[in-house]
């Protein structure tokens, strides 16, 4: 990996450099949430936990925001499921 998580607000998605390609999670906002619509890692990124680890910034800035998650992406859901310290996001 060669980036860490950041906040793309213009295009309402997180992003993650990675082995010269981008994953990236897809958001809307609303007062206190954050959805989750969407989660793309490149076909030369899968299997490697750049997803994991694109989600698990994603969280983490979700949380030191004070944001409610709605997962409606089945990667960041499932991300949940597997990982109860984020439980406590579920909107």
């Amino acid at each position: 990996m060669t980036g860490k998580v950041r906040d793309n607000p213009a295009l309402n998605r997180f992003e993650l450099d990675a082995d010269g390609h981008m994953a990236v999670a897809y958001y809307r906002r609303a007062p206190g949430v954050i959805t989750f619509t969407h989660t793309e890692v490149p076909p030369a990124l899968e299997g490697h936990g750049i997803g994991s680890a694109l989600t698990r910034g994603a969280l983490e800035a979700a949380r030191a925001e004070g944001l409610k998650v709605v997962a409606r992406c089945p990667f960041v859901s499932a991300y949940i499921a597997r990982h109860a310290e984020f439980a406590d996001l579920i909107a």
